[in-house]
């Protein structure tokens, strides 16, 4: 009876604890919420079109063109980014790149995607896509392994004739992420996150540089950022499978304690001895 109780508080706090893990495991956006997303791409890394993750981004261009976004991502997270490119109706075969950069600017390696294709003549469209390594936490000064912070997509035509310049194309881009959870958990973590300044906003104080108006103005970093802020997800299932290990070695040593110990009472002596 005692190893009962033990065992149902046991598994009672264990489902509680499993509780956040599953909260923290939810999806940062609403993959289908699309209202306010950006219709149009910068030109540069410093002017990439912020987009969340989850939203589908619309643009207008020409080939030719490179265009940029850029969004937030955190440790833990394996972002997914896809583009798809709606094409005129009369060009020649065109080769279409899609690459990743992190906040400082170095291009990402895809594990699996279509990051590189060719349209032939008359194709209506192309899809590329590029899913990243997990970003991680921490890594040494040397690696090239994905941090948390600001990533930027670039998209632009690789092979193209001359005559096909200019023409008028439409672009859907869209980045996802899928939790990896404790299996990407590392022992460290960035004092800050990747996300370099690329804005200039006024305050009343804490900067001494003044614009014409007279008002001060200090360098903010970019405004994209995970829900819940930055490494928000520190609870992982990592935590959750070191506990039920505890519990479960807690447990198989109660109970080998209660098979071991007899009755309690001393053995009987048989008799003539």
């Amino acid at each position: 009876m005692r190893i009962t109780r033990v065992l149902g508080a046991t598994l009672l706090a264990l489902g509680l604890a499993a509780g956040p893990a599953a909260a923290a495991s939810s999806p940062s956006a609403d993959p289908s919420g699309d209202s306010g997303a950006p219709s149009q791409a910068g030109t540069s890394f410093r002017s990439a079109t912020e987009i969340e993750q989850g939203q589908q981004a619309t643009a207008s261009g020409s080939t030719g063109d490179y265009m940029y976004w850029s969004f937030a991502a955190d440790a833990g997270q394996r972002p997914t980014v896809k583009a798809t490119v709606k094409l005129p109706e009369a060009h020649a075969s065109q080769t279409w790149q899609i690459d990743v950069y992190d906040g400082l600017r170095r291009r990402q390696s895809c594990q699996y995607g279509a990051q590189t294709r060719t349209a032939a003549q008359g194709t209506a469209s192309v899809e590329l896509a590029c899913v990243l390594r997990t970003v991680r936490a921490w890594s040494e000064p040397w690696a090239n392994d994905p941090l948390p912070g600001t990533y930027y997509i670039r998209l632009t035509v690789a092979g193209l004739p001359a005559s096909d310049l200019g023409l008028p194309v439409s672009v859907e881009v869209r980045a996802d992420s899928k939790d990896v959870g404790g299996a990407a958990a590392v022992d460290g973590s960035l004092a800050q996150p990747l996300t370099p300044g690329i804005a200039v906003k006024s305050e009343q104080d804490g900067s001494d540089a003044q614009d014409d108006q007279g008002s001060k103005r200090s360098a903010v970093l970019s405004s994209i950022e995970p829900d819940g802020g930055w490494s928000s997800n520190w609870w992982s299932d990592r935590w959750v499978w070191t506990g039920i290990g505890g519990a479960l070695a807690a447990l198989a040593g109660i109970g080998g304690y209660a098979l071991t110990r007899g009755s309690g009472r001393p053995s009987r002596i048989p008799p003539g001895v």
